[in-house]
């Protein structure tokens, strides 16, 4: 393997384990007995779904952003990285709002912001790579479901 390929490889490593590090500190932070309690729609998807499905997300967004940032690094991808970076740290924040602080209303806040940011993300990573942008599709559609689901479970138990 010469030193563009190790390169190459170093660098898609680095930013898989980047979602995957924001990821872990959510999962500090797990549905506990105040969740089981409250009241949830009918269209609340079983706990079985969430691991895969975030599995999924994470790696994707790792890829997404590998490709943005393979054209011309930080300092050429400044915004669409930094906007990245945003989007992953409010993505983060989620988990011990809700299920930390048991404060699904902060929540929904969070998640509003981070669908906002993730619309902005995805239009500046599609803007450098298509495949970047694409890739970041699946993330928007789940968080808009997540979001409904949040405002949802918020109203059901205020």
């Amino acid at each position: 393997m010469g030193k563009s390929s190790m390169m190459t490889a170093a660098g898609l490593a680095f930013w898989l384990v980047i979602p995957f590090a924001a990821a872990a500190f959510g999962a500090r932070f797990m549905p506990d007995a105040w969740f089981q309690e409250l009241r949830k729609p009918p269209w609340n998807p079983p706990g079985w779904v969430f691991a895969p499905v975030w599995t999924m997300l994470y790696a994707s967004m790792g890829v997404a952003a590998w490709l943005v940032w393979r054209e011309g690094g930080f300092t050429a991808q400044r915004v669409p990285l930094a906007l990245f970076g945003c989007q992953l740290l409010l993505n983060a924040l989620w988990t011990p709002l809700f299920f930390g602080a048991h404060r699904p209303g902060a929540a929904f806040v969070d998640i509003t912001a981070l669908w906002l940011v993730l619309i902005c993300t995805l239009a500046a990573f599609w803007r450098v790579s298509p495949a970047a942008g694409a890739l970041l599709v699946p993330y928007l559609a789940w968080i808009t479901f997540a979001g409904a689901l949040n405002f949802r479970i918020w109203q059901m138990n205020a």
